[in-house]
């Protein structure tokens, strides 16, 4: 929020966005904060003060935010913008809620989903600290049952591996996600997962294992991971309404509702509960509360006069641990490495910490410019195809900041998405001209029902629907089928954040019946294979 004074530029009240219409069917607009100050987290923030002369750094501001939002389809977005040690923008923009024409506010509560995986991690540095843990002992010193596929990774791997991406494991999500297992049955059925890469060759984004990093920290402290990051972060930091769990976040009053844009259509989703795999992307907050932990990491690792980690190991969160793959094709944005919990690079020629976050219906990105002293939060309330207005609006903030020419990142991203559009219908004819014309199914589509298991996946039911087959996966997502050419069906319902786009391919064994069905659960990696156990 901005409010302008006659005589200086006091920003800790609220500011108003204008009114907008989006290019959604539910119509979003842009919404207006009512609160007059901003409490908890803020209060041990001082609030900036500009000289009446000195240029206001976001004039304009709320029209960049009405436009992007309108081009992407976004129906809320929260700002929250820190310098020096001051909150220079809190700012509600939008929607929370659609239906009910509610606004966001600096206070709305939103999922930050991978942001996190540094919470976990600084939990870790307080035991380091502690002489409790250690970043490169073996994990087994630890947690004497961990098991991977992977033998040597089995022996080897440390805490710092864990957090760091590079077990050899593609992501595996549909292990967890929407599934009804504990963290610790999750934890048991790591040993199943085949990898991909050998240990420490490769990065690949893994959530299970940041899962394995918070059990990590149960076992050692004999108490909940939820627990651990409400006592010794949220308390400490004034994040009162902050929350580990979906499920309390309709409590706190005000809060966003999660949309997904399908075919250019907004739904509003149900809230996905990810609570056991929690210590990877289970947190929700707001942008307030998120200043505060930012300006923690921003300071080292203290907060208001209260240590909560070393300097040192805020250092090793913040440096370079392993090389990201690939290079942007913009010259701002520098090659990136992966730190513990948070992502490494520079920005413009300044170094950059940052991290993304998406689970159903929100998307986050959580940066900072450690040398300059700013950093930045923002939360929107919407997934499904791309999003990037959270990094869009990080770049503009810090354009603003540093006094550089603002760069046009909605006109650049806007060209990618035309251009990943056209690769993925290219991608899908190209598919589809592969298919054998004039084939049939090797059975009668009774043939292929029944129940197939994979040890770590867990159980699938097949069944026969008019011309095709579905796939009910723990009876949270169901997968339709058409056939495609010989034992081969393609999936043709719309995927959420996880579920697979492709080919299923069903197995004949030596007696002629169906036996096993491959589902291409890893983009990066093999199908993953279920038995037929029953049917």
């Amino acid at each position: 929020m901005r409010m302008k004074l006659p005589t200086l530029l006091l920003i800790l009240g609220l500011a108003a966005a204008g009114p907008f219409a989006g290019s959604v069917p539910l119509a979003a607009q842009a919404g207006t904060s009512t609160q007059a100050r901003v409490d908890t987290a803020a209060d041990a923030l001082p609030a900036a003060v500009f000289l009446p002369d000195a240029r206001d750094p976001f004039e304009g501001f709320d029209a960049f935010m009405a436009r992007i939002m309108e081009d992407w389809a976004i129906p809320g977005v929260a700002v929250g913008v820190i310098h020096n040690g001051e909150i220079v923008l809190v700012s509600g923009f939008g929607l929370r809620d659609v239906e009910n024409r509610l606004p966001v506010t600096e206070h709305t509560t939103m999922a930050i989903g991978s942001n996190s995986k540094s919470f976990t991690v600084t939990m870790m540095a307080m035991l380091v600290d502690e002489g409790r843990l250690d970043w490169d002992e073996p994990v087994r010193d630890f947690l004497p049952d961990f098991r991977l596929y992977d033998e040597f990774a089995t022996a080897e791997m440390t805490p710092r591996d864990l957090v760091t991406h590079q077990s050899g494991l593609p992501r595996h999500d549909n292990v967890w996600y929407g599934r009804a297992a504990t963290r610790e049955e999750i934890f048991a059925k790591l040993r199943y997962l085949k990898p991909n890469a050998s240990f420490r060759s490769r990065y690949q984004y893994q959530n299970l294992m940041f899962m394995t990093a918070g059990f990590l920290t149960e076992r050692l402290t004999g108490k909940d991971w939820s627990d651990l990051i409400d006592d010794r972060i949220f308390t400490p930091l004034g994040m009162d309404r902050s929350n580990t769990s979906v499920d309390d976040s309709p409590g706190s009053g005000d809060f966003a509702f999660p949309y997904i844009l399908r075919d250019g259509v907004l739904h509003r989703v149900p809230f996905r509960n990810i609570d056991e795999v929690g210590p990877a992307g289970s947190i929700n907050s707001n942008v307030v509360e998120m200043l505060a932990y930012i300006q923690t990491h921003i300071d080292g690792g203290a907060y208001n006069g209260t240590r909560l980690i070393s300097e040192e190991n805020s250092a090793q969160m913040q440096q370079p641990q392993f090389a990201m793959p690939g290079e942007s094709e913009h010259p701002e944005v520098g090659p990136g490495s992966y730190g513990l919990g948070l992502r490494v690079g520079t920005y413009r020629g300044r170094k950059m910490v940052q991290h993304g976050g998406g689970i159903d219906g929100f998307i986050s990105s959580m940066s900072w410019l450690p040398r300059e002293k700013m950093g930045v939060m923002v939360l929107t309330n919407r997934s499904g195809g791309m999003n990037p207005v959270p990094i869009m609006v990080a770049y503009n903030v810090y354009d603003r900041l540093l006094g550089l020419p603002e760069i046009d990142w909605n006109a650049r991203n806007l060209e990618e998405r035309d251009e990943q559009e056209a690769r993925a219908a290219e991608s899908a004819a190209e598919m589809l001209a592969k298919r054998v014309e004039g084939t049939s199914p090797g059975h009668a589509l009774e043939a292929y029902k029944g129940r197939y298991h994979h040890p770590a996946y867990g159980n699938m039911d097949v069944a026969a629907d008019g011309d095709g087959l579905t796939i009910s996966y723990d009876n949270d997502f169901v997968l339709e089928l058409e056939h495609f050419h010989y034992e081969v069906f393609r999936i043709t319902s719309l995927p959420n954040m996880v579920p697979a786009t492709g080919l299923v391919t069903f197995t004949t064994d030596s007696d002629g019946a169906v036996s096993q069905v491959a589902i291409p659960f890893e983009p990066n990696g093999a199908d993953i294979v279920f038995d037929r156990v029953e049917g």
